[in-house]
């Protein structure tokens, strides 16, 4: 016996060890890929990477808009479900600002404009977020069908309002917001993080967060628990469409125009964000920091081929390659921990 417990002890710190590393895998995927093109631009362009704050700065901004959406994708996914619709609400509430900045802009005044704008295109992408909830928690929808059918209306609606072409914005102060910087940090990098530092504090420190890791777990156990699920599916469908709201209003800032299609080629990198960031597909765990390092992860590989003038068809390989690595490394996790696996 007296032998048998030291290698139990061992056995288990070496199991908390593998747990650590699986949890911090985003931010080692991110410090391997910052080495990577470090050692790359040296030896091939003779400068640096990443202590050019210009390339610091150009990945933040790059980071923004899929960080923000994935920001409300991660807590769909923690419970359960997924968001499909939230590119194209991304694209409703970037034409929606631009419309109503340049209705109110002569009224108005120039920030009184931008605000008002603001609210309003946040609270129409609100509009397919609510039905989205009554969808899958009323209806008993499944996610992935019902978020996929407002992914066509939000489309639909956004070209509409758009006439199939993007809308010029013309207001300086909004133009500012996008392109301005504070202290030396693009405005819009401070904005997300001020936000995405907010729902991480959602998440992790109030109890729609607790609930939210509850449903995604065992939302019988949830049940039988006295939470809500029609409720918090409601709130929690609002929510994320609110993110891709923000979202869209930063996007019509940042080039001075909203465009329908603006979040279209986001909705992949926001799932893969959520993924690559250490949450599960199926449900029940993952954290708004991760998701940061996972959108980083996708900003570096982006931005990064480019700087060393690699062909950017090989982004969608690359960022494909994470994301496999780390729903395997999840499912290997889950097994590992005797958790939920789909044979």
């Amino acid at each position: 016996m007296s032998h048998d417990r030291p290698q139990a002890d061992h056995a288990d710190r070496s199991k908390s060890i593998l747990h650590r590393i699986a949890d911090l895998r985003a931010w080692l995927f991110l410090a391997a890929l910052i080495l990577g093109f470090e050692i790359w631009a040296r030896s091939e362009f003779g400068g640096t990477f990443i202590f050019n704050s210009f390339n610091i700065q150009s990945i933040a901004i790059f980071a923004v808009a899929p960080l923000l959406l994935a920001t409300g994708q991660t807590f769909v996914i923690i419970s359960g479900g997924i968001d499909l619709s939230m590119g194209f609400i991304m694209g409703l509430a970037a034409v929606v600002a631009a419309h109503a900045i340049n209705w109110a802009t002569p009224g108005m005044g120039l920030p009184a404009a931008v605000l008002f704008g603001a609210m309003v295109a946040i609270l129409a992408a609100a509009i397919p977020g609510l039905i989205n909830g009554l969808l899958v928690s009323r209806l008993r929808v499944p996610p992935f069908i019902g978020t996929l059918g407002m992914f066509g209306v939000a489309r639909g609606v956004a070209f509409l309002l758009a006439g199939g072409t993007t809308v010029p914005v013309s207001n300086g102060f909004f133009a500012t917001i996008g392109n301005g910087r504070l202290m030396g940090i693009p405005i819009v990098v401070v904005l997300t993080a001020i936000f995405v530092l907010a729902m991480h504090y959602l998440l992790s420190q109030t109890r729609f967060g607790q609930h939210n890791y509850a449903i995604g777990a065992n939302i019988q156990a949830a049940r039988r628990s006295g939470i809500d699920i029609k409720w918090h599916l409601l709130r929690l469908y609002v929510l994320t469409a609110c993110c891709a709201g923000l979202a869209g209003v930063l996007y019509s800032a940042r080039f001075n125009a909203g465009a329908a299609q603006a979040g279209e080629p986001l909705l992949l990198d926001s799932v893969a964000a959520v993924v690559i960031g250490g949450a599960s597909l199926f449900g029940g765990s993952g954290t708004i920091l991760g998701t940061v390092a996972g959108a980083f992860v996708i900003a570096v590989i982006q931005y990064g081929l480019v700087f060393v003038n690699v062909e950017p068809f090989w982004q969608f390989i690359s960022v494909g390659i994470v994301i496999i690595i780390s729903v395997l490394i999840d499912q290997a996790q889950r097994r590992f921990t005797g958790g939920r696996v789909d044979e």
